[in-house]
């Protein structure tokens, strides 16, 4: 096994030095067995799959250090120049030019009051970003200079957060009759989070910041719950680098990749674009079109139970299934992701197969619990084993899959493309109990499938 590894690593070393990267090479490599997170291997892979980075390497630095000044820029566009505490400006006249009961729409006031109830959501959202890792809660090892050197005429986002939290009064009277004004305090979200001394500032912070210049430069979409659990993974993969020069440009670099990967998959979030060929209505209909195909029973017990998409597939394709997967295994899930050339599509495969990994139990229960079943994380749930987590870091082998012939016509490449985690390796160690056999005869019926039709598609 450590010798497959370091094989594996030096791949990927071999193909990341190239003078001009094997775009295909690379996507083949890190759709088989995922990109290693060690030599910045990850790091590298997701922004030339992402276009963040071109193939060729030698201009890799003048790009990042292009991009990289360029956020700074947008720092101070976005956060730097209005953070700056509001005086009163007056006129010659002594009278306000700008008040917060000023009802221009186009006032400054009331731009502030419109950033201010976004960033109340953001912040709400990245406080509990992966609620079960210490990481977003620890301090960052390199804080963001340009606004900690400015502390005294800036105010931080979580500080802007802090004021919106106003005093509210209740009148009441008391026993005797008398009026009593009773002074509360609304309670902050940092009252229940340990606060970093000044000077420092938490991982969640700085996708915070992230995502508030993301939402000022993108009014037209602004920001969407859940944009947090699409950052989060990418955050975690350029701060937890071994490389110093990735973590300490992190933040600038994750944004880039958020808005690559964003360009993608913005029409998810828009409300507008549902049932466009676009967006995410077309997306649960193409699941449930393949569902229909690979597994008419289970096509049908969800139609008899009226078992819409909406209800838990919406999630799991718009947030490319980062809420269905422990951290460590939506890295592996993105790598190949990222890496296939027709990655949606791909996604829709992975969907499917979840719901086929979960067919026994959905073709006997009834409509709550079924309900209960594909909502509530059916991987996170009663299907995880964690002792078999390890399953996930390394692709399978058809010795693996009973009853699984792939068909003659198939080309090599295709064969290592798709014989990775691909779409069932995830849950092979999920039907170890009960009907396990039974499951893993009906994976690789699916996969026969699955070969036929992606065949059919490229051969035409």
């Amino acid at each position: 096994m450590a010798s497959g590894y370091h094989q594996r690593l030096q791949e990927f070393e071999i193909l990341l030095e190239s003078d001009v990267i094997d775009s295909e090479a690379l996507r083949k490599l890190c759709f088989l067995s995922g990109c290693p997170h060690e030599k910045s291997i990850r790091s590298r892979c997701w922004k030339i799959l992402l276009n963040y980075l071109p193939l060729e390497r030698q201009k890799w630095k003048a790009e990042l250090q292009k991009q990289r000044n360029l956020y700074k820029q947008y720092l101070q566009e976005m956060i730097i120049l209005p953070g700056k505490k509001m005086k009163s400006k007056e006129l010659s006249s002594g009278e306000l030019c700008d008040h917060p009961l000023n009802p221009n729409p186009n006032s400054e006031w009331s731009e502030t009051f419109r950033d201010n109830e976004m960033l109340v959501q953001i912040d709400k959202d990245c406080r509990r970003l992966c609620p079960d890792l210490s990481f977003f809660q620890q301090a960052t090892e390199f804080p963001c200079d340009d606004l900690l050197n400015a502390m005294s005429d800036v105010e931080t986002l979580r500080k802007r957060v802090e004021h919106c939290a106003l005093q509210t009064e209740t009148v009441s009277k008391n026993r005797l009759g008398i009026t009593v004004n009773m002074v509360t305090k609304k309670r902050t979200q940092s009252e229940e989070y340990a606060l970093l001394p000044d000077g420092k500032e938490a991982h969640w912070e700085v996708v915070e910041r992230i995502l508030f210049v993301y939402a000022k430069l993108n009014p037209g979409l602004n920001y969407v719950q859940g944009m947090n659990e699409i950052l989060g993974p990418i955050y975690y993969t350029l701060a937890s680098d071994s490389d110093q020069d990735c973590r300490e440009f992190a933040e600038a670099d994750s944004f880039f990749l958020l808005t690559c990967l964003m360009g993608e998959t913005r029409d998810f979030f828009i409300k507008t674009l549902d049932d466009s060929a676009c967006g995410i209505g077309n997306q649960m209909r193409k699941l449930t079109d393949l569902l229909k195909t690979l597994d008419m029973p289970l096509w049908q017990q969800l139609q008899d139970q009226e078992l819409r998409p909406q209800f838990y597939a919406f999630r799991w394709i718009t947030l490319l299934l980062s809420q269905e997967f422990f951290l460590p295994d939506v890295l592996r899930i993105w790598d190949s992701l990222f890496s296939d050339s027709k990655r949606f599509d791909f996604l829709i495969y992975l969907c499917c197969a979840m719901l086929m990994s979960v067919r026994g139990d959905v073709l006997k229960n009834d409509f709550p619990t079924n309900m209960k079943l594909l909502q509530g994380c059916i991987i996170l749930g009663s299907y995880w084993d964690k002792k078999n987590a390890d399953v996930v870091i390394h692709p399978f082998t058809p010795d693996n899959v009973p009853g699984l012939q792939l068909p003659e016509t198939r080309t090599k490449q295709d064969t290592m493309k798709y014989l990775t985690m691909g779409l069932l390796n995830l849950f092979l160690w999920c039907v170890q109990d009960g009907e396990g056999k039974e499951t893993l005869e009906r994976t690789g019926a699916f996969f026969k499938l699955f070969f036929c039709r992606t065949n059919l598609q490229l051969h035409k």
